[in-house]
C-alpha cells in the first residue's frame, strides 16, 4: 500500500470512531420517546423500523429516526434487540414479530452494518405476508468480513464469510430486488465491500463503516425513497 494512501486510512480510522462516539453520546443523552417517533404530527410515507448494527441500541440510529420523522415519517424502533449481539437469526425473529403485532404494511427497514443481515432474512424466513416492502441497507456484510476471524466475541465471529447464516442468506437471492444497498467506498470493517447481487448498488464518497450514516447523499436518499421529498 503506498504510503500516502496509508495515512490517509489511518485518518479515515480516526475519523469514523469519531463519528461513533458522536452518535452514541447523541442517544444517550437524548430524551426521546419510542412511541412519540411511532406518531408524527403530519404522517407521510410508509412505516419504517430501523435496525441497528451489532453493539449498537436502537438509540444509535436516533439521528436518522430524527431527520425522517421531522419530514412526517412513522418510524419505530426495536429496543428488544437491546445491543444486537444475539445471532442474526434470533433478531430476524424480533424484526418479523413487530410488523406482525403492529399490524405494519408496505414497511421500509433501514438497516446499519449486521441490522441489513437482519432485515433480509426476516424478508426471507420471518415475513410470510410481505409485509416488509423493501429495505434500506448501509454499510452491510452481506458476504461476511475477512476481519471477523481475528475475534473471539460470538457476535462477531458470526460474519466470518464461511458462517452458516452468511452463506445460506448469499444464496437467497428472491428479495435482493427490494434492496438497495448503500456503502462507502472505502468500508475499514468489510474489506471485500456490501455489494449485493441484484440489489440496488449506492456507493458513498464518505469512507468509513459509521461515518456514511451522517452522509447528506444517505440522508437525501431516505427522503427521496421513504417521503417522496
Amino acid at each position: 500500500m503506498r504510503p500516502g494512501l496509508s495515512l490517509r486510512r489511518t485518518w479515515w480510522r480516526v475519523l469514523d470512531y469519531a463519528s461513533v462516539l458522536r452518535w452514541q453520546a447523541a442517544g444517550i443523552t437524548s430524551r426521546v420517546d419510542p412511541d412519540d417517533l411511532r406518531a408524527p404530527a403530519q404522517p407521510v410515507g410508509p412505516p419504517v423500523v430501523l435496525v441497528p448494527g451489532v453493539y449498537e441500541s436502537w438509540h444509535f440510529l436516533l439521528p436518522l429516526a430524527t431527520l425522517l420523522h421531522e419530514h412526517g415519517v412513522a418510524v419505530h424502533v426495536l429496543p428488544e434487540l437491546g445491543d444486537n449481539r444475539r445471532p442474526v437469526a434470533a433478531g430476524a425473529a424480533v424484526l418479523g414479530r413487530y410488523v406482525r403485532e403492529h399490524d405494519l404494511r408496505d414497511v421500509v427497514v433501514v438497516a446499519h452494518s449486521k441490522g441489513g443481515l437482519i432485515g433480509k432474512l426476516a424478508m426471507v424466513r420471518d415475513d410470510p405476508e410481505d409485509r416488509i416492502a423493501s429495505m434500506i441497507a448501509i454499510n452491510t456484510p452481506f458476504a461476511g468480513s475477512a476481519y471477523a476471524r481475528w475475534f473471539v466475541a460470538p457476535a462477531v465471529r458470526a460474519f466470518i464469510p464461511n458462517d452458516a447464516t452468511i452463506v445460506a442468506l448469499s444464496a437467497e437471492r428472491a428479495v435482493n430486488e427490494r434492496i438497495t444497498s448503500v456503502h462507502s467506498r472505502w468500508d475499514p470493517h468489510i474489506p471485500a465491500g456490501s455489494f449485493l447481487d441484484g440489489a440496488q448498488d449506492v456507493v458513498l464518497d464518505t469512507p468509513g463503516h459509521f461515518r456514511p450514516l451522517a452522509d447528506p447523499r444517505l440522508h437525501a436518499l431516505l427522503l427521496e425513497r421513504i417521503v417522496g421529498a
